[in-house]
C-alpha cells in the first residue's frame, strides 16, 4: 500500500532531523542550526489563533531563526491565521513516492554511481557548488537510522552528490545535486536508481522525495521515474 502524505511528513522528520525540538504551548519549535527551512520551521497539531503567534515568534527569535511556519495537509486554519498576520507564502513543495520496484527496473551503468558514507571531500564540493553547505551536512550526520551518501560520475569525472535515509521502511532522497556541466546526461536518473537499490538492501519498500514546485526539471525527473505526487506543503515566512 502506498504511504499517505501524513506518513511522509514523518519520513521527512526522520530522514532530515532538526538539531532539537521543543514544545512551546501549541507549537513545535525546531532548532535548525542553519540547516534550512525544513529543520527550522514551526508547526502545530492543534487549532491556533492569532493570539498564539507571539509565543512561536519569540521562541524562533531566541534561536536566531526567521519567523517561519510549515503548512501541511490539514493545516488550513493555521494557514488562514498566518495570512491574516501578514505572512506570505514561500516555497511550495511537492512530495513524491513510489514502490522501490519502479526505480529498480534497471541498474545504473557500472562505476557511475556509488553509495558512500561518510561523504567524500569531492561530494562536499559538489554540494557546496549547489548551495548545500556544512550546516546541511550536519543534518545528514544527525540521522539515526540507515543512511548513505550518493556519489555520481559521468565521463570519468565527478558529477553528482546526494543523500538518502530510511525511516519506517520508506527511503527519502535529499540534497540531490548535479554539477551544471553534467546536467542532461541522465545523472539524476542514475542517482535515484542507485538510491533505490541501496534502500532495498536496508529493507525499505518505497522511495520518496520532495522538491519545490518551482523546480521544473526535478519535478519532471521524478514523474518520469514513476514516482507519484501525493501531497504538498508550503511555508509562510516573515522577516
Amino acid at each position: 500500500m502506498m504511504p499517505g502524505v501524513q506518513h511522509l511528513y514523518s519520513v521527512i522528520e526522520g530522514t532530515w532531523p532538526a538539531a532539537a525540538v521543543s514544545q512551546v504551548g501549541p507549537w513545535t519549535i525546531r532548532d535548525g542550526q542553519g540547516g534550512g527551512q525544513r529543520v527550522s520551521a514551526a508547526t502545530t497539531a492543534t487549532e491556533v489563533f492569532l493570539h498564539d503567534l507571539p509565543d512561536a515568534e519569540a521562541a524562533m527569535r531566541r534561536l536566531g531563526q526567521p519567523q517561519l511556519f510549515m503548512i501541511r495537509d490539514g493545516d488550513a486554519d493555521l494557514d488562514a491565521v498566518l495570512e491574516a498576520a501578514g505572512y506570505p507564502i514561500v516555497d511550495p513543495v511537492n512530495i513524491y513516492v513510489a514502490p522501490l520496484t519502479e526505480l529498480m527496473a534497471e541498474r545504473p551503468p557500472k562505476v557511475t554511481t556509488f553509495a558512500i558514507w561518510e561523504p567524500l571531500e569531492i561530494m562536499r564540493d559538489i554540494w557546496a557548488a549547489g548551495g548545500i553547505g556544512p550546516e546541511r551536512i550536519e543534518v545528514m550526520a544527525r540521522v539515526k537510522g540507515p543512511k548513505t551518501g550518493l556519489f555520481g560520475r559521468s565521463n570519468n569525472r565527478p558529477a553528482a552528490a546526494g543523500f538518502v535515509a530510511v525511516f519506517e521502511r520508506i527511503a527519502m532522497v535529499h540534497a540531490l545535486e548535479v554539477l551544471e556541466r553534467h546536467r542532461r546526461e541522465g545523472m539524476g536518473c542514475h542517482m535515484m536508481r542507485q538510491a533505490a537499490f541501496w534502500a532495498a538492501e536496508q529493507g525499505a519498500t518505497h522511495m520518496s522525495v520532495i522538491c519545490t514546485q518551482a523546480n521544473a526539471a526535478a519535478n519532471a525527473l521524478y514523474s518520469s521515474l514513476g514516482l507519484t505526487l501525493v501531497g504538498q506543503y508550503h511555508y509562510r515566512r516573515k522577516g
